[in-house]
């Protein structure tokens, strides 16, 4: 698939640092991959060059939900049949998509240092993006670890099921203590109003200050929404075929804030997507000299 004609641009324009956000959930069920794929299009309408990659490596359905069919997927990349650039898909109004497999238990299998490869891999993808939205597997496993570690933002999807905010606790705890996350941004999805998103939240705030170094952000909340199932049904995000539902207007103001976010200064001295435009953007800031650099040159 040919690349954006101004993927060659100078590199001023795509060795510009790229925001990474993940989206992830403690438990399965809470909607996280139609947050994923509604934010990720609602930051195209803002204007937003967006990267949307999805890493439910064995349980994929980033493409199902765009109506949209791969040749190549993540599967075939650590298979070593493609490179990333391969997988590349345009979706809808010019988002990028890069789609994991669905069925393939041994893509859950995969080690920890694969993982940590295919967040690598992605400063050889020159392609002139603003933001990638990562859609997570649901859980603790290594690589939701591994890709929420490697995001300057992490967002953690709740409803309201005892089950949900139990393991998004979990998930946060994890983060925090193993992998050194001390921000989270919380979204409450398929409420009855604006009131039960922010209880929701105030419970797992509660419990998270109390037993972890972590502070957590209310990013806001989606409305339990028919239009947004109709949308599913339809293969479209509901941002896009149905403009002015709730749920669609919901998702509008949760990107409008995203994109408030600071963009990333420079490395943080861990695993990184997109590291090598990191690294750049750090050492050639004045009288900046980054050690980093010279090691991985």
């Amino acid at each position: 698939m040919p690349l954006p004609a101004d993927s060659n641009a100078s590199s001023h324009t795509t060795r510009a640092p790229v925001r990474v956000i993940a989206v992830a959930s403690g438990k399965g069920g809470v909607g996280k991959t139609s947050v994923s794929v509604n934010l990720a299009m609602s930051l195209v309408h803002a204007g937003q060059r967006t990267l949307l990659l999805d890493t439910d490596l064995g349980l994929a359905n980033v493409d199902v939900m765009l109506g949209l069919s791969p040749q190549f997927t993540l599967a075939d990349v650590f298979a070593g049949r493609c490179e990333l650039r391969d997988t590349l898909l345009e979706g809808p109004r010019g988002l990028w998509v890069v789609p994991a497999a669905s069925g393939k238990r041994h893509m859950t299998e995969l080690l920890p240092q694969q993982h940590i490869g295919l967040v690598h891999a992605f400063c050889e993808l020159d392609l002139p993006i603003d933001v990638m939205v990562v859609d997570n597997a649901a859980g603790i496993a290594d690589s939701v670890l591994t890709f929420c570690q490697a995001a300057q933002d992490v967002i953690v999807v709740v409803c309201d099921e005892p089950a949900s905010v139990t393991d998004a606790y979990a998930l946060i705890k994890v983060l925090s203590r193993e992998r050194g996350v001390n921000r989270v941004q919380v979204l409450a999805n398929q409420v009855a109003n604006a009131n039960e998103g922010r209880q929701l939240f105030e419970k797992l705030e509660r419990v998270s200050s109390r037993f972890l170094d972590v502070t957590l952000h209310y990013l806001g909340a989606i409305p339990r929404d028919e239009w947004l199932r109709r949308a599913i049904q339809r293969q479209e995000a509901v941002v896009e075929a149905f403009p002015g539902s709730p749920s669609a207007l919901a998702f509008r103001e949760i990107a409008r804030r995203a994109r408030q976010w600071q963009s990333p200064q420079g490395p943080r001295g861990h695993v990184e997507f997109f590291m090598e435009r990191l690294i750049t953007q750090s050492a050639n800031e004045p009288g900046h000299h980054d050690p980093l650099r010279s090691a991985v040159a």
